[in-house]
């Protein structure tokens, strides 16, 4: 059952693809749905009101035979042929959330994070080589790997930020899957940690009902001795601020 808490936000995948399936077996209404789902009429019409302008669902008047009560009409919704087209898709996330269910039932968490690295090491491995070419900069690295990412289908962008860089994927094939197992989301960010080279946040993920996974990439760390960027280096004598990734440290130079 999904819990409000955990579908704060509108259009959260779990939930979406639980009204999907449902609707698959026939139109219903809205507190017909939260009954199923365990969430608030309210909670459910945010997600339909969403889907309707999405043109996910369509809505009609529920035909109420004999004596009407006071007030309109309770809203019947159905699916509509796009997003039946998208149903196959649906039918696979269940079956891999069924998958995981399963083991882990059978074997626990660390089965599942196993299973999880399992299945993204393939996705590491055909990422590899588009940033063994890209030298040891975090931020360079991260430019080849977004465009690997958006060959496989993840529309990934990297850009540079005041703290460093982020990288952004703005569609995750596994988000319905994810909702569920976060595993999957955290077995990627070790992925895109060691393809750029260093300690990397994830900040937001679609599974978690954000629009796009953002993961902060910071950058690369001063080398003790090493100039300034764009800049000689300090003059003897003199105390220089060095930014490292957890804050300042102070060095002074004999």
């Amino acid at each position: 059952m999904i819990t409000e808490a955990a579908d704060r936000r509108v259009g959260h995948p779990a939930t979406r693809g639980r009204v999907i399936e449902l609707l698959a077996q026939g139109p219903a209404t809205a507190a017909a749905l939260s009954e199923e789902l365990g969430l608030s009429p309210a909670g459910v019409r945010r997600h339909l009101d969403a889907m309707y302008a999405e043109g996910l669902v369509s809505a009609r008047e529920q035909v109420i035979r004999g004596p009407r009560g006071r007030g309109r009409p309770a809203k019947v919704f159905s699916l509509t042929d796009t997003a039946r087209d998208g149903l196959g898709r649906h039918a696979y996330d269940g079956l891999a959330t069924a998958a995981l269910r399963w083991i882990a039932e059978r074997g626990g968490e660390r089965e599942v994070a196993a299973f999880a690295a399992a299945q993204i090491a393939s996705l590491e491995q055909r990422c590899e080589d588009a940033v063994r070419d890209s030298g040891d900069d975090p931020l360079a690295r991260a430019e080849a790997l977004a465009e690997a990412l958006t060959a496989q289908g993840y529309a990934a962008s990297a850009s540079t930020i005041a703290t460093g860089g982020q990288l952004c994927q703005h569609h995750c094939p596994v988000a319905h899957v994810a909702a569920e197992f976060p595993q999957l989301c955290e077995a990627e960010t070790e992925v895109i940690g060691r393809l750029v080279g260093t300690h990397v946040q994830r900040l937001a993920t679609i599974a978690h009902g954000d629009g796009v996974c953002t993961t902060h990439i910071p950058p690369k760390m001063a080398r003790p001795g090493a100039p300034p960027p764009g800049g000689a280096p300090a003059p003897a004598g003199r105390t220089e601020l060095v930014q490292i990734h957890d804050g300042v440290t102070m060095r002074t130079d004999s």
